[in-house]
């Protein structure tokens, strides 16, 4: 990241879910047990943001491990998969999502820098805690912020605000990075400064 990039920026602050983490990785070890596991795996991922919206809208929260064995319960029906194995097994392997391969290398670059770093996300306390063991993460995060605690998605702006509160920083003071265009969205319109990753052409 370069040092222009980081001018006036207290901290960097980052999405969990398509942004450090591969969501699609957890189809990827188990495509030999299914013929279209990628149409499984997109539709686990949309079925998974749609059920986390709604039920923000409806005042109905659950946390994101209900979600996200909710939405898999529906990517599995919609494509005729009835194993009660494969969908243990899957499940299990959300819990440790492959990071991107660049992932590790920036966040040594911004702790060389003396930038703090933080994770904010929909995923549960467990599943975040999870995920950062798996991928060797741990030591890099000042906060891993989750949803939980004020039982409401993203893109509600007191989601974001929890970053502001963990850290004693300014909005404008964070850096804020997501590969979901609509939670790059919500974070410029709450006033952190936005680097979206656009890792899907969107």
């Amino acid at each position: 990241m370069k040092e222009r990039a980081l001018q006036g920026i207290k901290a960097c602050v980052f999405d969990a879910y398509g942004t450090l983490f591969d969501v699609h990785s957890a189809v990827a070890q188990h495509t030999h047990r299914m013929a279209n596991a990628s149409a499984v795996s997109q539709l686990w991922r949309t079925k998974q943001l749609e059920y986390t919206w709604l039920r923000t809208l409806m005042g109905r929260y659950v946390d994101f491990w209900e979600v996200t064995g909710d939405a898999l319960d529906f990517a599995l029906d919609t494509h005729r998969i009835s194993d009660s194995q494969l969908r243990a097994d899957l499940m299990q392997a959300y819990l440790g999502l492959s990071c991107y391969p660049e992932v590790p290398g920036l966040l040594d670059e911004l702790k060389s820098k003396g930038v703090r770093c933080a994770i904010l996300s929909n995923g549960s306390p467990k599943m975040l805690s999870s995920a950062i063991h798996h991928a060797k993460l741990e030591g890099y995060f000042d906060a891993v912020l989750s949803v939980d605690g004020i039982r409401m998605y993203k893109p509600d702006p007191r989601v974001y605000q929890q970053a502001v509160d963990a850290l004693g920083v300014e909005a404008a003071e964070i850096a804020f990075q997501s590969s979901n265009a609509w939670d790059a969205a919500g974070a410029d319109a709450f006033g952190f400064r936005v680097i979206w990753v656009n890792r899907f052409g969107q």
